[in-house]
């Protein structure tokens, strides 16, 4: 059995994903970010750096924290969705499994933040983040128009992980952004449509998480702010 700790963000729901589509055994344990709960001394004792998701394998004993980290795990424990055996394919997994790690999400996460939820609007700080966030989807775009799936013909973690955040492009840059994606929409809607990621977004209706994105929700998702007013 795996403990999964998550919410409904785009890097717990690439593990959600990935977990419905191995077919593990799992539990689910809600951290609500929105009211602290990823600083609470027991979840930082299973991810010092205070974020979702982190998993715990009963049977190996195992903690595993960021979602990318957890998606190879996952992969490699049960010898699923992963590419050919050489040296060569995996080089490229990894490649594709970090530019998504280091690039896709950091630069959506930051477009998103200045965008929506920044206490001032910092103009140079959105023109910044967007235009990365861009740039690393339109790279994605142009790997699409030759393949399937990223890594080839063979639907891998690193589907699993755009798809985690490609669901939520429209947040980062705009409804207006998939005109000019057309292979990583078709991509999203391939994967959106398996029974594995339907059940993956049917995560939504197991915990009623905090939605509000009030003064003490701002605290606890922006630490800097209370370091600020302190």
């Amino acid at each position: 059995m795996i403990t999964f700790y998550y919410s409904l963000a785009p890097n717990p729901m690439k593990v959600a994903l990935c977990l419905e589509e191995t077919g593990l055994p799992y539990e689910l344990k809600p951290v609500d970010t929105r009211k602290g709960e990823q600083h609470r001394p027991a979840f930082l004792a299973l991810n010092p750096n205070g974020k979702v998701p982190v998993i715990v394998d009963q049977e190996t004993g195992a903690t595993v924290f960021d979602s990318n980290a957890i998606l190879l795990y996952l992969a490699e424990k049960t010898g699923q969705f992963l590419p050919e055996d050489t040296l060569a394919a995996r080089g490229e997994l990894l490649s594709w499994l970090m530019f998504v790690a280091t690039g896709v999400g950091p630069f959506s996460g930051q477009a998103v933040h200045f965008r929506h939820f920044a206490p001032e609007q910092l103009p140079y700080a959105v023109s910044r983040y967007l235009y990365e966030a861009k740039r690393h989807y339109g790279i994605l775009d142009a790997r699409l128009a030759e393949r399937r799936y990223v890594l080839g013909e063979t639907y891998t973690i690193v589907d699993m992980a755009v798809w985690g955040w490609a669901r939520m492009v429209p947040f980062v840059m705009g409804e207006e952004a998939w005109a000019g994606l057309p292979n990583l929409k078709r991509l999203l809607d391939e994967i959106s449509a398996r029974p594995a990621a339907q059940r993956a977004e049917g995560l939504k209706d197991k915990h009623a998480f905090k939605t509000e994105m009030d003064e003490e929700a701002r605290r606890h998702m922006f630490r800097h702010l209370a370091t600020q007013t302190s």
